[in-house]
């Protein structure tokens, strides 16, 4: 399950699942030689407010039609919007855009409203400020004098440190260095805002899904909203960088997600040119047979699915102990590490994947720690490498571990069977009583999640031995689920042993995004994922170690300026947690399979931000050709994609001293 407050993860949910489904028409042109790319979406948007929302439904729309002041090209690189060009002060703390004199705003008709300043960055941020937006919690301890102005502290918005010092130039003050600032400059909690116009329409501004409620600087115009019904839009034909956008109009058709066949239908049709495919459906083999060299699978994102596992469980609800000694029991065998071990390499994760992307494509989902190990790279390492080299320090089970991506680097039944016994040893001194007995909830309604815990179970019996370890499923109505994991106000309500109703996606490109949200004393998911309230002083938190990994982590973002050294810190706390096994990553969200007819590794990329999720729904850029891509076409276009992107990177990496001022 995602985090709630989170905009970026809230976009995860319905744009990267949604966004497989990306659909253009059959001949993706008309007789006037347009290309029409047509789209099937699953959630209305209940307003336009690109500076407030926290919702996916409203986002997905809107970082179409605006742009802020930096975005993200094919590769990951963050490359001039708004602004031309910006510099960043030597004890970084001073960033400072210079904006293009063509960028304009239009009205939803096209007409021009006005330029597009710097002033205008100003009233956004303050605007979003004075409403609360769900998105501040991205900027408010970053921008000086933000947070103060947010808790009324202090109430002249002249202090906050952001300034327009001229028409064309806008300056952000920090409070400490961030070397992924500019990571944050696509989210629309940063995006502007015209004042004349936002006065002009009062509480109306961006109200429901009326069009002309807001202006528009970016590839394209919104054109109507009709609810469960269509989207429109038509591209921007005054937009600055017309050059880079192909689609002329884009129309998404209301899809209530039943009929899992309808994509596919709709593509053999000629209708559709791309749709995601669902392997564990009566129809995948037919389809499996039509389209046999035309299978391709989306990348990798880096939404991390997880099982957490509850180190002080108090709710027993919904359970399958029947006294308080095998309550004990397994609350002391998930205190124990070997014992987590032993679960995390005794669970067949390509099992666990195959009930969702059938066993040709299982690999294709896996993840081994809970930071990507592509999400950030220094010195020619990935981060994954730096984990990897840690790791290796905590003793012999970690020395021939893969960490990739698409891998299954965990599992290993030998593995799991020796650290279970060391487990048993200390456990049964303690006097444990075995087997032990673990709750693990599931929405009875959906037949892939139900499918895969029962995976879950059947591997760790049989690794473990069910004499050993017996994993009590517990069907529950959705509701009933989300209100024990999710939705569980404080950790007395999460009322489960081990969950895999647990995921994050990253705000921002640091590695910190993952790593402090189960921080003991402040981390904002530890309930969640744990089982225990932050800032509590818990005990079973202290007994696991978490204390010592929050010092790694508080070392880590305190290292401010050398991002390589910021980085190692940062893998030596994830590779303390991959050890820990408290957290066992699973899969990513995307690596699905689909049919397509858009041209691979056109659409902008980015593993955080508003302006290039690698399967977001981003009309500029995007290509689209005539006939379905080819499985081999598609491997050559991501082999060369991958070869072009790592020198682009670290071209981009060697620009980065030339903005230093």
């Amino acid at each position: 399950m995602m985090k709630s407050s989170k905009l970026l993860a809230l976009a995860g949910v319905t744009l990267l699942a949604a966004g497989t489904l990306a659909a253009c028409s059959g001949s993706s042109s008309s007789a006037k030689g347009e290309k029409t790319f047509s789209y099937i979406y699953e959630t209305d948007p209940d307003n336009l407010n690109y500076l407030t929302t926290g919702k996916a439904a409203t986002a997905n729309i809107t970082s179409n039609v605006i742009d802020g002041l930096l975005e993200n090209d094919r590769y990951g690189n963050f490359v001039p919007s708004m602004a031309e060009d910006w510099s960043v002060s030597k004890d970084g703390l001073t960033y400072t855009y210079t904006l293009r004199k063509d960028a304009k705003w239009y009205t939803s008709e096209g007409e021009e409203y006005a330029e597009v300043k710097a002033q205008d960055f100003v009233t956004g941020l303050k605007y979003a400020a004075d409403k609360k937006s769900d998105g501040l919690y991205l900027v408010q301890e970053s921008i000086k004098g933000l947070d103060a102005y947010v808790k009324g502290e202090i109430t002249d918005f002249s202090q906050v440190g952001i300034k327009a010092l001229d028409d064309y130039t806008v300056q952000y003050t920090l409070n400490k260095p961030e070397s992924f600032w500019n990571s944050k400059t696509t989210m629309g909690v940063l995006a502007p805002v015209n004042e004349e116009f936002l006065n002009s329409k009062g509480d109306d501004f961006a109200k429901g899904t009326d069009s002309s409620s807001i202006l528009y600087n970016g590839p394209f115009l919104l054109k109507s909203i009709v609810a469960k019904s269509s989207v429109e839009f038509a591209k921007n034909p005054n937009y600055w960088d017309k050059d880079n956008v192909h689609i002329d109009k884009v129309k998404l058709s209301f899809w209530d997600g039943q009929d899992t066949n309808k994509p596919t239908e709709a593509f053999k049709d000629g209708s559709f040119t791309m749709a995601r495919l669902f392997p564990t459906s009566a129809s995948y083999t037919e389809t499996e047979k039509a389209f046999k060299d035309n299978i391709v699978y989306t990348q990798q994102d880096s939404t991390t699915y997880l099982v957490g596992t509850n180190i002080d469980r108090q709710s027993y609800k919904y359970t399958s102990k029947t006294t308080d000694e095998e309550k004990t029991s397994t609350k002391k065998a998930l205190l124990n590490k070997d014992f987590r071990q032993a679960l995390a390499f005794g669970f067949d994760r390509t099992a666990y994947a195959s009930q969702v992307n059938g066993a040709s494509g299982a690999t294709k989902l896996l993840r081994n720690l809970f930071v990507p190990p592509t999400f950030v790279q220094a010195d020619g390492k990935n981060f994954g490498e730096m984990v990897k080299e840690k790791l290796v320090t905590y003793g012999d089970e970690w020395s021939n571990v893969n960490l990739d991506d698409a891998q299954d680097g965990l599992y290993n039944p030998d593995k799991a069977k020796a650290e279970f016994a060391k487990a048993k040893t200390a456990l049964q001194a303690e006097g444990v009583k075995f087997p032990i007995h673990l709750d693990m909830p599931v929405d009875q309604t959906n037949t892939t999640k139900v499918q895969r815990v029962q995976s879950f179970k059947q591997s760790v019996e049989e690794n473990l031995g069910s004499d050993n370890v017996v994993v009590d499923i517990q069907q529950l109505q959705k509701d009933d689920v989300l209100n024990i994991t999710y939705f569980a106000e404080t950790a007395a309500g999460e009322d489960w042993d081990i969950s895999d109703n647990v995921g994050w996606s990253p705000d921002f490109a640091d590695p910190s995004t993952y790593l402090d949200i189960i921080k003991p004393s402040v981390g904002e998911n530890t309930k969640t994922y744990l089982g225990f309230d932050s800032g509590t002083n818990n005990a079973a938190a202290k007994q696991v170690g978490l204390e010592d990994y929050e010092k790694m982590v508080v070392e880590a973002g305190e290292e401010t300026t050398d991002v390589s050294k910021r980085y190692e810190k940062y893998a030596a706390a994830q590779a303390w947690l991959t050890d820990s096994a408290l957290l066992i990553p699973t899969t990513s969200q995307t690596g699905r399979p689909m049919l397509s007819k858009m041209v691979p590794f056109t659409l902008p990329f980015a593993y955080s931000g508003n302006k290039g999720m690698s399967e977001a729904l981003l009309y500029k850029y995007l290509d689209v050709q005539d006939k379905a891509v080819t499985t081999e076409e598609y491997q050559k276009a991501q082999e060369n994609w991958l070869k072009e992107k790592e020198e682009s990177n670290k071209k981009a990496q060697e620009d980065l001293a030339n903005h230093v001022k």
